[in-house]
């Protein structure tokens, strides 16, 4: 096995009713299992997997639409039930701290049944956080500011999205998370990747295929896709293959592992 590992539980788009379920990646590396983020069915695509709740080392969401956080709440009910024992922290947008912890009160999945503690942290933007000998450092991106520009003064909230940097001593990995354009990713790309998780809804595949074009990337996965995208696949795949030569490239399905 590589250094590091990325098993896709979920890499759809925001539609409903589609085949592949919602996002949900599982990262090990330096001996750490992380979950980032929490599309549904996570529960059942993690118990699919092997993994119990136990193992589970941290969670990281990267903002708040419902295909990222749809099953959240379904899993902290089966750790309930299945009594994890380990204590967790779940990274997130700060303005959602509050409203997870009363909507977790509201289905009566008291802190006080949980067997372990259960804590929420808010993701500040470029201040790392350390999981075990994982560093993570939360890149912030522009996909809600559309939003923000048109309903902040009505909804007076964050508006937060993240991406991730995930490494350890030998290894460095990106997460996109949801972007708003390019140019979100150019902090990820700063540096060497081993590994690279990026979404391909939000950006034109053209601007982006020619953004990471040389660039020192190990493994590039795209993620997300939107279903026009996903109805013109192989036309997709072969572009990327022109514009990023040597560059190792996977087009994630559910449930698929990649190892680096």
């Amino acid at each position: 096995m590589g250094k590091a590992t990325l098993h896709a539980l979920g890499t759809g788009d925001g539609w409903a009713g589609d085949s592949r379920g919602h996002s949900a990646f599982v990262y090990r590396l330096g001996g750490r299992t992380l979950l980032v983020d929490c599309g549904e069915p996570v529960s059942s695509r993690l118990r699919a997997a092997g993994i119990a709740p136990d193992d589970l080392d941290g969670i990281l969401l990267t903002h708040l639409h419902c295909d990222h956080v749809g099953g959240f709440f379904m899993l902290m009910q089966g750790f309930w039930l299945e009594k994890r024992t380990r204590d967790l922290t779940v990274h997130m947008p700060a303005e959602g701290l509050e409203p997870v912890r009363r909507m977790l009160d509201a289905a009566f999945i008291f802190r006080e049944l949980m067997p372990a503690e259960l804590d929420f942290a808010p993701i500040t933007a470029n201040e790392p956080l350390q999981i075990g000998p994982v560093k993570i450092t939360p890149h912030p991106t522009t996909h809600l500011e559309t939003l923000r520009e048109h309903f902040q003064e009505k909804y007076p909230q964050g508006f937060e999205a993240f991406s991730f940097i995930l490494e350890t001593e030998d290894t460095r990995i990106a997460h996109s998370g949801d972007i708003g354009g390019a140019a979100d990713l150019e902090p990820l790309l700063a540096q060497p990747l081993d590994l690279f998780c990026c979404e391909l809804a939000h950006v034109e595949p053209t601007e982006l295929f020619g953004l990471l074009a040389g660039k020192p990337i190990g493994h590039v996965c795209f993620t997300h896709l939107s279903r026009q995208h996903r109805e013109n696949l192989e036309a997709l795949k072969a572009q990327a293959a022109e514009a990023l030569g040597e560059m190792g490239v996977t087009f994630l399905e559910d449930d698929q592992l990649v190892e680096c």
